[in-house]
């Protein structure tokens, strides 16, 4: 399994980073790998909640259905998205911070099936997408 992990500071409220965060049709704002994002049904964040995170890979758009699969309002959110080839989970979380707020945002991608054995290719690929996706959320908060 892959995993990437980060933290960065926010000069927005604790409740507008995570509100921003949480709906996760930002992350085509923030991280350079998406190439759209949007929400696909209506209401309030919350479990269940549905996105489609179209990401960059090898001159391709691959499709990303996420769900928040975990949901504590102003403070954690977690998404998952499962393919025939990933699974792919996302816990972000919000805390104050003496100038706004502290994001962590852990990130796991697992191989499924003979996806599987590339594991340790995967950890290497998924570091450099994270650094960049992490430059850019530090980018976007810091607004």
């Amino acid at each position: 399994m892959a995993h990437y992990r980060t933290s960065v500071q926010s000069t927005r409220s604790v409740e507008e980073t995570f509100y921003y965060l949480a709906d996760f049709s930002s992350t085509a704002e923030w991280d350079p790998g998406v190439a759209d994002a949007h929400r696909l049904d209506d209401g309030p964040l919350g479990v269940g909640q549905r996105f489609l995170v179209n990401v960059k890979f090898g001159g391709r758009i691959l499709p990303y259905e996420y769900a928040i699969i975990d949901f504590d309002p102003g403070h954690r959110v977690t998404l998952q998205a499962v393919t025939p080839l990933i699974r792919s989970t996302d816990t972000i979380t919000v805390a104050p911070s003496s100038h706004g707020a502290t994001v962590t945002y852990d990130a796991r991608l697992q191989g499924r099936g003979v996806f599987a054995l590339f594991s340790p290719l995967l950890q290497i690929l998924f570091n450099r997408i994270g650094e960049r996706a992490r430059h850019g959320l530090q980018n976007q908060l810091a607004k």
